[in-house]
């Protein structure tokens, strides 16, 4: 069974690198276009496609700003 992932980035933490976008190889990570209470545009994920496989998480320099998460089925992961 294929597993499913959703990556939560925590918008208050996130400083706008895009080191996550830039090391996502699915492509499921963007910038919000929205400006965080730092006054940062911060990324988001974009709803499905995540296969898990932690690149973002390891390359973010913010502790915390980034969790992954499995999900039960593929609608949690939206």
């Amino acid at each position: 069974m294929k597993k499913n992932y959703r990556v939560d980035i925590k918008p208050q933490e996130c400083k706008g690198c895009e080191r996550c976008i830039a090391a996502c190889s699915r492509s499921v990570l963007e910038m919000s276009g929205v400006l965080n209470p730092m006054g940062y545009v911060y990324a988001r994920y974009v709803g499905s496609g995540c296969i898990g496989c932690r690149h973002c998480y390891y390359t973010c320099p913010e502790p915390g700003a980034i969790t992954l998460v499995e999900c039960s089925s593929p609608r949690d992961s939206l």
